[in-house]
């Protein structure tokens, strides 16, 4: 695996007029993360997005090249506001709580990337979140367990999550548009090292259950 890009954004008024940093460019100079954020790397709508489980946004360079044959055009990194695009990462296929190690980093994946509206204006496609969804090909957000500096062309490891039971992205993407949720579900994902918003949303889900 490879860190291929490292993309930053800075805020763009989209199509509708509205503010965002989803407009990722790659950048040639080593990045500082931190475990409040990627420096340099602007996150506007901060009810949403960001946050300290939400601080890095990963996509896979195959999954890029799938999109482009899908769409009839070349995307180049960046095109889903990730921060860092990764060779052989196939998001879909990793865990909840697996680490990815990058340059000095050290990143914890803590959900999917749930696609909305403003990732629909950045494409410029009408239905592109239903497209989206039916893909499954969503990324990875992270947490930063190790602050430290990447660049692109660094090697990343990745260490699968080994204390309880795996929770694959694609899982926790199909779930999430998946109604009602039962306990079951809701039991296995709260164990695992899921991110401050997924554990809200499903401890409120769990709560009306057992009324």
């Amino acid at each position: 695996m490879q860190l291929v890009s490292v993309n930053l954004g800075q805020p763009r008024v989209n199509a509708k007029g509205r503010r965002t940093g989803i407009f990722k460019e790659p950048v040639t100079h080593p990045v500082r993360i931190t475990t409040l954020g990627v420096v340099g790397d602007a996150v506007l709508d901060q009810r949403h997005h960001g946050g300290p489980d939400q601080v890095v946004y990963l996509y896979d360079l195959a999954d890029y090249d799938w999109w482009s044959t899908q769409l009839g055009e070349q995307l180049a990194p960046g095109t889903f506001g990730e921060n860092l695009t990764i060779t052989d990462f196939l998001s879909a296929q990793c865990a909840v709580g697996d680490r990815l190690y990058v340059g000095d980093v050290v990143l914890e994946i803590t959900s999917p990337r749930i696609p909305c509206g403003t990732l629909e204006s950045r494409m410029g496609r009408r239905g592109f979140v239903d497209q989206f969804i039916a893909a499954e090909r969503p990324g990875a957000y992270c947490r930063v367990i190790r602050e430290g500096v990447v660049t692109a062309g660094d090697a990343v490891t990745l260490e699968p999550y080994a204390h309880g039971e795996r929770v694959r992205v694609v899982e926790m993407f199909r779930e999430f548009f998946a109604s009602p949720h039962n306990e079951a579900v809701l039991r296995r994902h709260l164990a695992a090292p899921i991110g401050e918003r997924s554990r809200k949303d499903h401890e409120r889900e769990l709560a009306k259950l057992q009324r």
